[in-house]
């Protein structure tokens, strides 16, 4: 009998851990088969909560942008049989034009005119046959302190404003100043608004049929202008992309290199709404003569109903945004205990 109960005893042992391991992967068969009921009960619930950011990301109605500005004949471009300067549209425009026209082309002029005389005169009062012996004056004082005297007074004139014109026009932006990257390629040009939330679009020239059709002068028309605000201080950042290109807009007296790997700064206030042309201006290859450049000046509020509808946000919610960024947290209120 001893020797039958221990037999029994050992069968028993080898069978329990079987059956143990047989109830629990049978636990497990029930917990996976129950799982996909639970998740298909909790789809819907997690199909709503999903459904509903996306609802409140989606934009309520799209903003149309301000119809497309027609330009001014003889504003912001070349004049048939102009000689001077183009009409200027920014204040350092303005004292350059003045320096221009004011100041250095009466000097030029007078000065052109005064030492014609004098050679005319030399000619004429020195010549051989009035003259038979020559003069044998080596020296004379009140002349030579007046060639040397008159000369540094007229530079020192035309000094003045000249360095005001060059500190003004390396002046730094405000802080509130509407930012504008621009880059050079081979051959076009690329537009980015960062402060504002505008990616990057490319201005390539419009066909000459295009352009004649729009009302705008051929090879100074591109497809997408440059938008930006009268009235509003500008801050151009100008890099290139592959070689050196030079934008410049003559009658907003703006002109700076894009040089790859550099970023130069122009900063300048438009003074109206308008459209004003220009071109790179620095060899840049085979199709240099093909980059136009049109900035189109907007009044302050059809500007920024332009950058609404671009999808980037104006002046004021980006600095309200920068704003709310950079302030610190607000400390966490004591506990009552």
């Amino acid at each position: 009998m001893k020797k039958v109960k221990s037999l029994v005893l050992a069968g028993l042992l080898a069978v329990a851990p079987a059956l143990g391991m047989n109830g629990h992967a049978l636990a497990q068969d029930n917990a996976v088969a129950a799982a996909p009921a639970a998740d298909n009960a909790a789809a819907p619930a997690e199909s709503a909560n999903a459904a509903a950011p996306v609802a409140e990301a989606a934009p309520a109605a799209t903003v149309a942008a301000p119809p497309r500005m027609k330009p001014t004949e003889g504003v912001g471009m070349p004049k048939p049989g102009e000689f001077t300067l183009q009409e200027q549209f920014t204040s350092t425009g303005h004292t350059a034009r003045w320096l221009h026209d004011v100041m250095l082309l009466p000097l030029i002029f007078a000065i052109s005119i005064f030492v014609l005389i004098l050679m005319i005169y030399a000619m004429w009062k020195f010549r051989r046959s009035a003259n038979p012996i020559p003069s044998k004056t080596a020296h004379n004082t009140m002349i030579e302190v007046i060639w040397t005297v008159l000369p540094v007074v007229i530079l020192l004139v035309v000094a003045v404003p000249s360095i005001g014109l060059l500190a003004d026009q390396y002046k730094p932006a405000p802080k509130d100043a509407v930012v504008v990257k621009v880059t050079g390629y081979q051959w076009y040009w690329g537009y980015e608004y960062p402060d504002n939330g505008i990616p990057e679009f490319v201005s390539n020239m419009l066909p000459e049929d295009k352009a004649k059709a729009n009302g705008e002068p051929y090879l100074l028309a591109p497809d997408n202008r440059l938008v930006l605000p009268a009235g509003r201080p500008i801050k151009l950042i100008i890099t290139g992309a592959d070689v050196i290109h030079a934008f410049a807009v003559p009658s907003l007296w703006v002109k700076m290199d894009a040089v790859p790997g550099r970023l130069n700064e122009k900063s300048f206030t438009i003074d109206k709404p308008g459209v004003y042309y220009g071109q790179c201006s620095e060899l840049c290859g085979a199709r240099h003569g093909f980059m136009p450049i049109a900035i189109e000046a907007l009044p302050p509020a059809q500007f920024d109903q332009w950058v609404l509808s671009q999808g980037g946000k104006p002046a004021g919610a980006a600095a309200a945004e920068k704003t709310a960024d950079a302030a610190p947290a607000a400390p966490a209120a004591d506990k009552k205990i």
